[in-house]
């Protein structure tokens, strides 16, 4: 036998063994994987985990392993690993009698909704779509996320889709009919929602939609009746808590819109990451600005802060907060009760302008104090004059219409001058409405100014 003949021989040899290799470990693998199956089915989820992770460390490519690892964080509530290895069978999985595309997509798309992936979600639902073009909950799924990307029209296609595939789909009727109200075509809104409930009155997701037409109609009352019902339903709890809590504040009912964002924060879940939560969190700051306990609401921004550093104007509310840490002035006329307001913006109109107060006003916003020039030595001042001075302690900066009420006042008390002080400054048209006029605004810089003088 020559040395060619020998290396023949010993190459064959070793194909021979790595193919039986490959055999072998292709015909245990299958069985490695049932045993996950099974693990899984028979609710033991931390060994399934720990078997499916055994075959991954020694073979990393596996796309099955991850699926079933994905499949048992699942059960054991791990959403976000369980969509880290879903994603890794998205991009490198064969579907097949073991991979089921139309299973895999339909989890791995409820996921990304889950954590507020619209855009991925909905590349899922189309291609179910696709796959299994008879399945009516496929389509409403896409209706729903182009309805919130307010993508109308392409909602009210695929809703119409999921209508074409099943009559009965009283969501679909619901949503259809609140998106018909937006587009102001209300008969044909109306008999939507009127389907919907005849359909299904148990069905507590059609009070939602219900709710919202109702509040767009300022019938606040049967609003917040149809979002308690609404808050039935699981899936529409949250959400109806929050337009409730909005129906409220539109009352002026601080208390009660604040309970409501409390019980949406709470309905969010520990981790109180979802878009729902944030919003909650958000109109709750608002409550507490509004009835200024701005600690609490920088508690809230800084929450939101937390999951979401680009959220609404959350990071201008905190930067223009932080500068009120710094002045303990303004920070109590800010966050102080009525009665401590009162005698602070008592204290401004003596020490920072130099007038007498004559008659202090409350009110919602602040309050008004109608004052004399301080007391004169000289025996010749006769008659003194008049002047309004408007404490406001509002979030947002003061618009024009302000500034025109004070003018009329000014006018009628027959005051010289009126001053109107605001924290959160003023918009363009409050300035050009005072300009030539006998009001002075006085900006959040020279409030802080008066503010010092009275320490």
């Amino acid at each position: 036998m020559n040395v060619g003949q020998l290396a023949a021989i010993i190459f064959l040899a070793v194909a021979v063994i790595l193919l039986l290799v490959f055999v072998i470990k292709n015909l245990a693998s299958p069985k490695k994987i049932d045993s996950i199956m099974r693990l899984i089915k028979l609710g033991k989820i931390s060994q399934a985990v720990k078997a499916a992770k055994a075959i991954i460390q020694k073979d990393p490519r596996n796309y099955l392993a991850h699926y079933y690892l994905g499949k048992a964080y699942l059960k054991d509530g791990k959403n976000e690993l369980a969509l880290m290895e879903l994603k890794y069978v998205d991009q490198h999985g064969i579907f097949d009698n073991q991979l089921p595309e139309a299973d895999f997509r339909a989890e791995i798309g409820s996921l990304f909704l889950k954590f507020n992936q619209p855009d991925e979600a909905l590349k899922q639902y189309l291609l179910l779509t696709k796959l299994k073009p008879n399945v009516a909950e496929y389509y409403y799924n896409c209706a729903k996320i182009y309805d919130q990307k307010g993508n109308s029209s392409a909602a009210l296609g695929f809703y119409d889709k999921t209508l074409k595939f099943d009559k009965r789909h009283v969501k679909a009727h619901s949503a259809m009919g609140l998106l018909l109200f937006r587009a102001k075509q209300i008969t044909e809104a109306k008999k939507e929602i009127d389907i919907a409930i005849k359909l299904n009155p148990e069905d507590f997701s059609t009070y939602y939609y219900l709710g919202k037409i109702l509040k767009e109609t300022k019938d606040l009352p049967g609003a917040v009746k149809a979002f308690e019902k609404a808050q039935r339903d699981s899936e529409f709890r949250q959400k109806a808590l929050i337009e409730a809590g909005s129906c409220y504040m539109l009352a002026n009912s601080v208390d009660n819109a604040m309970n409501c964002y409390e019980r949406a924060i709470s309905a969010g879940g520990k981790e109180g990451n979802t878009q729902e939560t944030l919003y909650a969190r958000y109109f709750l700051a608002a409550c507490f600005e509004k009835t200024h306990k701005i600690e609490k609401a920088i508690e809230q921004w800084e929450k939101i802060q937390a999951k979401n550093r680009a959220f609404r104007d959350v990071p201008a509310k905190l930067a223009e907060y932080k500068e009120l840490q710094a002045n303990d002035n303004l920070k109590e006329y800010l966050t102080s009760g009525e009665t401590e307001f009162v005698e602070t913006c008592k204290k401004a109109c003596i020490k920072g302008f130099g007038f007498m107060p004559q008659q202090i006003d409350p009110k919602k916003w602040g309050c008004i104090i109608f004052a004399t020039e301080a007391k004169q030595t000289d025996w010749r001042s006769v008659r003194k004059q008049l002047y309004a001075l408007y404490f406001y302690r509002n979030s947002d900066p003061l618009e024009d219409t302000v500034v025109r009420t004070a003018l009329d006042e000014v006018k009628s008390k027959n005051c010289s001058k009126g001053f109107i002080c605001s924290s959160s400054g003023f918009t363009r048209a409050a300035v050009g409405a005072a300009e030539n006029r006998p009001v002075e605004l006085i900006g959040k810089e020279q409030l802080e100014s008066v503010l010092d003088k009275i320490g």
